[in-house]
């Protein structure tokens, strides 16, 4: 189904964007290091750049994560049941877990536009950026979540009507 595989692509995309957050968090903090036990000069920034960097990374790879199956699942329920059971309670779990995040991706997004409107600040120190950048990748994290999970309803659907899906997009 076209919807779902666009789904799963934007998944993709976003777990992949991700990963490329490590590698400055890493060099970040590897700068942190030296220079706080080299030259004993820390930094006013690395603390508010690790957290909000592992955020993001946190963020964008819960819809990938879901796409690729590699959330905790109840096996034993799973292997009980035949596949258009199993399809039936996932797929309701995930039209209920979708609902909720919608309502959170909404209530994110006007968190988002009151930070960004007012200017705040993190208040965590001395550094004290903006926090609307991070507020932004919290929305579009759980919007892409809620789509994901959108995604796997229908893909339950499908099963549970007795059509097959050929899988997540590469």
């Amino acid at each position: 189904m076209p919807i779902v595989r666009f789904i799963g692509l934007l998944s993709l995309w976003s777990g992949r964007l991700g990963a490329l957050v490590v590698l400055p968090l890493v060099l970040a903090m590897v700068f942190e290091v030296v220079s706080r036990y080299a030259f004993s000069a820390p930094t006013a920034w690395a603390f508010e750049l690790s957290y909000m960097m592992m955020g993001t990374i946190f963020l964008l790879g819960l819809s990938y994560a879901l796409r690729e199956g590699q959330h905790v699942n109840v096996d034993f329920i799973h292997q009980a049941l035949p596949r258009r059971g199993v399809a039936v309670i996932d797929g309701i779990g995930y039209i209920l877990m979708a609902g909720m995040l919608f309502w959170l991706t909404n209530v994110l997004i006007s968190n988002f536009a009151g930070v960004y409107r007012t200017g705040e600040g993190s208040g965590l120190s001395a550094w004290n950026p903006p926090i609307w950048p991070y507020r932004f990748i919290y929305a579009l994290g759980f919007g892409l979540f809620a789509l994901q999970c959108l995604g796997k309803a229908i893909e339950n659907l499908l099963v549970l009507f007795g059509r097959e899906t050929e899988g997540p997009a590469r």
